[in-house]
């Protein structure tokens, strides 16, 4: 005997059960897609900026606090999110260089680097999931992706 005739023979509360669980899985599938990556190192999409390997990395924890690894500094910011808007502000860039960078690795173009990378982040105003990337829209799109280490 098929499934379907099973279904179309059967009692309706078989049919409802059914369809309920369809509905549920179909829903928590669309809900794991739009859901924003809290609490995961995501990193620029781009060629790292030589002579250093290091890339920009963005971590937002869910109640908004987030840090962000620019080219060569580090700034705290606030993340605010509903749906698909997003508004990031981020801390000042401090002054100091950072303690584990060796002299020459923060260059003034890195120095610049942080600065505009910084000036999108504060212009974006839309956020989505496309596959395992969080791109972010507004004046410059920027794409993340999960760190692999």
């Amino acid at each position: 005997m098929s499934l379907l005739r099973l279904f179309a023979g059967g009692p309706i509360v078989l049919r409802g059960v059914f369809a309920t669980l369809l509905s549920l899985l179909a829903s928590g599938l669309v809900m794991a897609v739009d859901q924003f990556p809290f609490d995961q190192e995501l990193l620029l999409d781009a060629a790292p900026m030589r002579p250093a390997k290091r890339l920009p990395i963005l971590t937002v924890a869910p109640n908004g606090n987030a840090t962000i690894d620019l080219w060569c500094k580090t700034v705290t910011a606030r993340v605010e999110l509903s749906d698909a808007a997003v508004k990031i502000e981020p801390g000042p860039l401090p002054e100091a260089l950072p303690e584990m960078m060796s002299s020459g690795q923060c260059t003034p173009e890195r120095i610049q680097a942080d600065q505009d990378l910084l000036d999108a982040l504060v212009q974006t105003t839309t956020w989505r999931m496309q596959g395992a990337a969080l791109v972010l829209a507004g004046a410059k799109p920027l794409s993340f992706r999960p760190a692999t280490n």
